[in-house]
């Protein structure tokens, strides 16, 4: 069957039967507890459309994966041009449209930033960026923070919160050394008490536990740390990079020069599996020794290195950088109006541009929130490391008009929840 038969001849009551039986019972089973009842169909842009005809605005957009729109056309053409000359290519060989991706992302990143390799995921290559790190300093530790988030790999679940390495038995404590988020004091007596610092992990606003801010001066105090400790600095931007904040990387907006860069999810615009990390000279050195060490067969595929290159082409662009600033002002604004209006049941505001958390009140008021906003067509995800703050992320390409609906919409939903929010308070 083509895919347009399947959505066709398909009703939502057996995909979620089938998906029950043949793929993730527990997730499935999740969010139908949750009243959220939800098969993607159509998609198009900052919308989609639930498999019976509901039409959302999506603010979560699967995590920044598609902060461009889903199936931006200008990043389908690339697509469908590629494939008309290339398919996943060769990962030993170099090749025109990998090599060309590697100098565009040098060049869009902070100075000093000297090689990029390819992955398929963010996990995998945040399990690079620590490989990287280890081969650089010939050391073994990684000091990371509770309630991160980098991936479902080996190393990069081992660097997580708990849910997600415990029930696998995937922990490593003598390898990865967990502090609070925004405690200088914790990470340096973290530094002081081993020798076998090789890197700090962080994303640079962690996004599962709600996007906490990084208190002023931490960001460049831990980047201090790690040069007088001799560790790299990785900063995961698989959520917050790609002009999110304002500029291509969020590390950027905090002043500080990290050794490697982990991206993914919005790399390819969601059109094709790729990711990368951006690795300065030291980082970068074990390719000196053994450039085939690290190897990955679908890293770098020259179709998703293709629709990259869009990707950057359209970030690149000064209406694309002004209509970020604006898009994070506007909503702003709006969004302190509505919280006076629902004063005790939205208590805050988490920003950086267009990366926001926004808190509800209460152990879960995030999950309530999130609820009525379905109810009322906007798709917004809470924060499973912290269900209090609703993750709230609005695209780069949004406009006035969108923002006005988005608005409208919200008022009506957190209005809605606010009386539950409270009695459950």
């Amino acid at each position: 069957m083509t895919v347009s038969e399947v959505f066709q001849n398909t009703t939502k009551k057996e995909v979620f039967a089938q998906s029950i039986q043949y793929w993730n019972s527990g997730k499935t089973k999740e969010w139908l507890d949750l009243g959220i009842d939800l098969v993607m169909g159509k998609r198009e842009g900052y919308y989609f459309w639930d498999m019976d005809g509901k039409k959302l605005m999506d603010v979560h957009l699967n995590g920044g994966t598609y902060s461009l729109g889903h199936r931006n056309p200008e990043v389908i053409s690339a697509l469908v041009e590629a494939t008309e000359h290339v398919d996943i290519g060769n990962h030993h060989f170099p090749s025109p449209l990998k090599a060309l991706l590697a100098k565009t992302v040098v060049e869009a990143s902070p100075a000093g930033m000297k090689h990029v390799i390819y992955g398929s995921s963010g996990g995998e290559v945040a399990d690079l960026s620590i490989k990287c790190a280890r081969s650089a300093t010939g050391k073994k530790r990684i000091i990371c923070v509770n309630n991160c988030y980098h991936g479902h790999t080996g190393l990069a679940v081992a660097a997580g919160a708990p849910r997600y390495c415990q029930l696998f038995h995937a922990e490593r404590p003598d390898e990865f050394i967990k502090v609070p988020f925004n405690d200088i004091r914790a990470m340096e007596a973290a530094f002081a008490a081993n020798d076998d610092i090789a890197a700090v992990l962080l994303e640079t606003i962690p996004a599962t536990y709600g996007f906490v801010m990084p208190l002023d001066g931490y960001l460049p105090a831990v980047k201090k740390l790690c040069e007088k400790y001799g560790a790299l600095y990785i900063a995961d931007e698989v959520q917050t990079g790609l002009l999110r904040s304002g500029k291509m990387w969020c590390i950027e907006t905090y002043g500080v020069t990290p050794d490697i860069i982990v991206s993914s999810k919005g790399f390819s615009g969601g059109i094709y599996p790729i990711s990368c990390v951006v690795l300065n000279e030291k980082a970068s050195y074990w390719m000196t020794k053994d450039g085939s060490a690290h190897m990955a067969t679908f890293g770098g595929s020259e179709l998703g290195c293709a629709c990259a290159l869009k990707v950057f082409e359209i970030l690149a662009r000064e209406e694309t950088k002004q209509n970020v600033a604006f898009v994070s002002s506007y909503l702003r604004k709006g969004l302190e109006e509505i919280k006076q209006e629902n004063a005790g049941a939205f208590v805050g505001i988490r920003q950086n541009g267009l990366i926001m958390g926004l808190e509800f009140a209460g152990a879960d008021g995030a999950v309530t929130v999130m609820q009525h906003l379905y109810e009322n067509g906007v798709w917004a995800i809470y924060s499973q490391l912290d269900p209090s703050v609703l993750q709230f992320k609005p695209g780069v390409l949004a406009t006035k008009a969108y923002c006005d609906e988005l608005l409208e919409k919200l008022r009506k939903g957190i209005s809605e929840a606010r009386d539950e929010i409270l009695a459950k308070a």
